[in-house]
């Protein structure tokens, strides 16, 4: 239980590192933690789930804050902000409704830091955003964990559980954000020829 707890300490100060640094693969750590736990320890599955759901938590408040102090110029610097009309949108939908937009911007990759600058920049308040992220952090720790288990059960030894989830997360993620950008390719088609035009 001790190597356990080990464990799951360090499953959350990669999730809290990975939420503020945002090229690390938390979704990946918490299916691969998931899929061990499968096989060594079921019960400990939900322990990963709430491991996992609070070091997303932490690291978003770490990450909000950041983008609440820094704002709009250390968006820039980092390249956080590449989109500003994407950025726009988001802050509409969050205006009329914050809980829902925050679930769906944990489980879409690349999803979850246009969000948080969005709500810095609207001045969303901390209460705010202290409550209505908890129930996306739960959902996607949830969500990623039952991917683990997905790949453990299907597998016989805990290493192979553990390499799907993984492959399976990292296929996923890269598919989503190859979708994304083939979606915002054919949106800024049609500015094309008339910016061709006007020269």
């Amino acid at each position: 239980m001790i190597a356990g707890l080990g464990a799951l300490a360090w499953l959350f100060l990669v999730v809290s590192f990975g939420a503020i640094v945002p090229v690390v693969p938390t979704g990946a750590a918490v299916s691969g933690a998931a899929a061990l736990a499968f096989h060594d320890n079921p019960p400990l599955i939900v322990f990963v789930i709430a491991f996992g759901a609070a070091g997303a938590y932490v690291g978003d408040l770490a990450m909000y804050g950041m983008c609440r102090a820094g704002g709009e110029k250390l968006a820039r610097r980092l390249r956080w902000l590449r989109d500003e009309e994407h950025l726009a949108a988001v802050k509409e939908r969050l205006q009329r409704t914050q809980i829902p937009v925050l679930l769906v911007s944990r489980l879409i990759p690349g999803g979850r830091v246009p969000v948080l600058l969005a709500a810095a920049f609207l001045g969303l308040s901390w209460r705010t955003f202290v409550i209505a992220n908890l129930p996306a952090c739960a959902l996607w720790a949830t969500v990623y964990s039952g991917i683990g288990v997905a790949g453990g059960s299907i597998f016989p030894e805990p290493w192979q559980g553990v390499v799907a989830a993984v492959v399976l997360i990292l296929v996923v993620n890269q598919s989503v954000s190859w979708w994304n950008k083939r979606r915002e390719a054919r949106l800024a088609a049609p500015e094309s020829p008339s910016t061709s035009g006007a020269a």
